[in-house]
């Protein structure tokens, strides 16, 4: 049985833990590289090195989401082909994916070598933080590409069931990091640009990896020269649907450019780095719910794909109560223990002190996170780009940066703080009422009896 059979045959529960569990340890590995390697800045470099990184990561974030949104896009495709078992389809599809990925890729690197102190300054990288922001930005830059590249390839590889193998791929870079940040920053005494070479390095060994998988591993999708040709539908499929990632991740560094500027108005450097702790403890608290997502992305665009109608409805609230259990669970553990993760950080009691309500507030709506991400996350993967970008954009740009904007003018840097679980609120509400009422629409290559919305 080919691996992908198994999306449309396997109970579900077990199925979606399958596909689950290891999105949810890369995801979780992942943001413990970000706690350890933000640990070992905030201890043998300093807040403002904390603060350097917050300023940065938005940055390279954005330009590497290319390869994430080429890589959803793609692994949508990909997913619904074979589950219509077209896999001359899904063949083209991943040899497309690379010429963009690494086209486009290539160009925003060079775009931000030339223009680096000016992008710094519009993200927040004033004061202090400009300095060791602007060493670590340009040696981080060096692995963008090889990061584009592993964040597409991992969405190819868990479309075509390997979630393993998508696990390793995240993995990877975080332990290369966790290895090499302390002989860097510590024994080599490199400061800043320690970390940004275990970061560089670690992006390589991913990428790696995942070219080792495609060319000598179980893989069926070895493209030949005639599939990087660009095919002008197929990009056009593939672009509408990536569109959604790579524009919720614009409007999160748009939200990165009003949130750095604000925290540095209202706090300072000090309000920088508070959020420096807050955003690395952001992707742990999440990671249940991201995996799961990542793990119901698959089986959501093959039971499409193979118009295996109940099924779809099936996994769709199976995702969302599992998440919402986790999620749960995380959500009282940062209740009870926010001081005590915050001292793991830095050794500042100053810091300390400010970063402990701050990581209250921000964290108080958690368990309403996994309505608005499975369910835009729904849209996407059955190839509704239109929806999908609606409710994608919801939380950051329809609540978060007006709020950013707004409510510190009558609560100061609280107000930013505020404007978390608020924008969780609201997204999930919008989420949920817009799946109610509209559900999910079948093409009209469907046949007509199945044309029903779920």
């Amino acid at each position: 049985m080919k691996e992908t059979d198994k999306f449309g045959t396997e109970p579900l529960g077990k199925l979606l833990k399958e596909q689950a569990l290891p999105a949810s340890i890369g995801i979780l590995i992942m943001s413990l590289y970000g706690i350890i390697d933000t640990i070992f800045v905030g201890h043998f470099v300093g807040y403002e090195g904390i603060g350097a990184i917050t300023v940065v990561l938005p940055i390279t974030f954005l330009i590497a989401s290319i390869g994430m949104a080429i890589g959803v896009g793609g692994a949508s495709v990909i997913s619904r082909a074979l589950g219509a078992k077209l896999f001359d389809k899904a063949l083209l599809t991943f040899g497309n994916q690379i010429t963009l990925t690494m086209g486009l890729a290539m160009v925003f690197v060079l775009f931000g070598f030339i223009f680096n102190e000016q992008i710094l300054a519009l993200f927040g990288g004033k004061g202090a933080i400009l300095e060791p922001a602007l060493i670590y930005f340009n040696v981080v830059l060096l692995g963008i590409p090889f990061l584009a590249w592993s964040m597409m390839s991992n969405n190819v590889i868990r479309a075509e069931g390997f979630p393993k193998v998508a696990m390793y791929v995240m993995i990877i870079p975080a332990l290369v990091n966790v290895v090499l940040d302390p002989i860097f920053i510590v024994v080599f005494d490199m400061g800043i640009a320690g970390a940004a070479w275990a970061t560089t390095l670690s992006y390589l060994m991913s990428a790696l990896f995942t070219i080792y998988h495609f060319t000598h591993g179980k893989s069926r999708l070895v493209p030949k020269m005639m599939h990087f040709k660009l095919n002008k539908p197929l990009v056009k499929e593939i672009s509408s649907l990536g569109s959604v990632t790579f524009a919720r991740q614009g409007v999160i560094s748009i939200l990165a450019i009003v949130l750095n500027n604000s925290l540095f108005h209202y706090g300072g450097e000090l309000g920088l780095s508070v959020y420096g702790i807050v955003s690395r403890v952001l992707m742990f608290a999440n990671f249940p719910v991201l995996g799961i997502t990542q793990g119901f992305v698959p089986i959501a665009g093959y039971s499409y794909g193979a118009r295996l109608k109940k099924r779809l409805v099936k996994v769709i609230r199976l995702a969302v109560i599992w998440s919402s259990m986790l999620s749960l669970v995380i959500f009282i553990m940062l209740m009870v223990f926010a001081p005590s993760i915050v001292s793991f950080f830095t050794v500042d009691s100053e810091l300390v002190a400010a970063a402990i309500q701050p990581m209250r507030i921000v964290f108080l709506a958690t368990p309403l996170l996994s309505v608005s991400l499975i369910i835009s996350a729904l849209y996407q993967s059955t190839g509704h780009a239109k929806p999908a970008l609606f409710l994608a954009l919801t939380k950051q740009g329809f609540f978060l940066i007006p709020l950013v904007v707004v409510l510190p003018l009558f609560f100061g840097i609280n107000g930013i703080w505020m404007a978390f679980p608020l924008a969780d609120v609201g997204a999930a509400a919008i989420c949920w009422w817009y799946y109610r009422k509209n559900g999910i629409q079948y093409r009209e290559t469907t046949p007509p009896n199945d044309l029903a919305y779920l």
